[in-house]
Parts: C-alpha cells; structure tokens; sequence
C-alpha cells in the first residue's frame, strides 16, 4: 500500500454564513492519518471572490465537481447546519452520478427533512431581527453583527445562506442513502434539538445513531474534542465495516 495514501479523506463542510474559519483547528484534533479538507462555498472564506450559490442542489454539484478528482481513497463527508444538508445532497449525487461513496456521512445541527414542519423565512428578517437571531444561534463573530460596514459586506451571504436552507426539499422518490450515517446534535439546541434529528434515521440504509452534546446550536464551538473523537469513532467504525464487505468478511 503506499505509505502516503490517507486511511480516509475527510471533507468539512460550514454552516450557513461561516466559512472553514470556524473549523481551522480541527485537522489537528483527528486523525494524522486522515487528509482532511475544509471545504468553502462560492462567497465564504477563500472563495469569498465568488458570487454565492442560493441552491442547495447547485452547490452540491459544485462542490463534488471541486474534488471528483480527489475521490482516490476512502473518503467520508462531515457538515454542519447549512453544511449537513449539503453533505447529503453531495452524498446522493455522489451516487446517482456512479461516482465513488463515501463510507461514512455525518449531519449536525440539522433538522430531518420529514419533521421540518413550517419553514421560517429568517432571510428575509429586518437587519435587526436577523443580527439578534444570529446572535442566539452563535457562531457568528459579534465584531461582524455589530460592525456596520462588515454587516453591508456580509449581510447578502448569509441571507442567501439562509434562503438555500429555508428552501430546501429532498428530491421526490429520494431512496435511503447507501452509506453509513450519524446524527449530531446539541442537547440545548431549540432550532435543531435532538428531537427533530433523530429522523435522519430514515435517510439512510446503515444508521449509526444520533450523539447528543452539551450546548446549543454552535455545541462545538468552545471545545471541539468531544465531537472529534465521536467523529473518529464513527467513521473508523465505517470504514472497518466497508473494508470486512469488501474483503468478504
């Protein structure tokens, strides 16, 4: 085997307004035998040049395009809030395209599809309402929320951030993915509680189950440990399981 071929390629998607800022820190917490990749959407990050992409399928297709060529070794896919619904999408088109899968999907901090019930229009809130709902959710810098200037900068991508969320529906006649899944959620979560997870179960053939953190919405944010090594546990969990199928054990 060659010694410089990662055991598993980690991609890591942001939430709705972030960028893979938030998530810097996290190559050094897992794995140094993983390759993982923090992922930016058109308008975030290092992609900030880029006009933002307000659909969910569309930036799916352009993410999995952006690393079809790095598809070389066992790879899973992680995301968070906005990121969690993206994942999926990916994950699925990663499918119906016969593109390799990923031996493991993790979905935070994201309600299941089938109990979304009303879809709040948080997009098109008043500046105020908005920067005061970002502020209860957390993981937006209050420097940007306060700051006028940085507010005009920011305020039209997270505002289609927030479209894409809101108008998101999974394909009709959409099947279970054949991959393994886990559920993330924080236990004081009231936009995404444990609850309003634990369908995700459905949306998958190989359910790994639903892990419920200490916190709110961003429940990562000041000790990302605990979540890490679930992550690890999980998809080593995963890529064991697709190794034994493969090998036919």
């Amino acid at each position: 085997m060659d010694s410089t071929r990662p055991a598993l390629r980690l991609f890591v998607l942001h939430h709705a307004g972030g960028s893979y800022l938030t998530y810097r820190h996290w190559p050094a917490g897992l794995p140094d035998t993983w390759d993982v990749r923090l992922l930016d959407a058109p308008g975030h990050g290092l992609l900030f040049d880029l006009p933002p992409i307000a659909d969910a399928g569309r930036l799916a297709d352009f993410l999995l395009d952006s690393i079809e060529s790095d598809l070389t070794c066992p790879y899973a896919l992680f995301g968070h809030s906005m990121g969690a619904l993206i994942t999926y999408e990916m994950a699925r088109r990663a499918a119906d395209r016969g593109l390799p899968l990923p031996v493991w999907v993790g979905i935070s901090a994201r309600t299941a599809p089938q109990l979304a019930g009303h879809r709040s229009r948080y997009h098109e809130l008043s500046d105020a309402e908005l920067r005061t709902r970002l502020k209860l959710l957390g993981g937006t810098p209050d420097g940007l929320l306060d700051d006028p200037d940085l507010w005009a900068l920011f305020d039209p991508i997270i505002r289609a951030d927030l479209r894409l969320v809101e108008d998101w529906r999974p394909g009709p006649g959409t099947g279970p993915l054949p991959v393994a899944l886990s559920a993330f959620a924080g236990v004081e979560d009231h936009h995404a509680s444990p609850a309003r997870m634990t369908g995700w179960a459905e949306y998958t053939d190989h359910f790994l189950g639903l892990r419920v953190f200490d916190g709110g919405h961003f429940y990562f944010q000041d000790d990302p440990g605990p979540l890490l090594r679930q992550i690890e546990r999980d998809a080593a969990m995963a890529l064991e399981a697709t190794g034994a199928a493969r090998s036919g054990r």
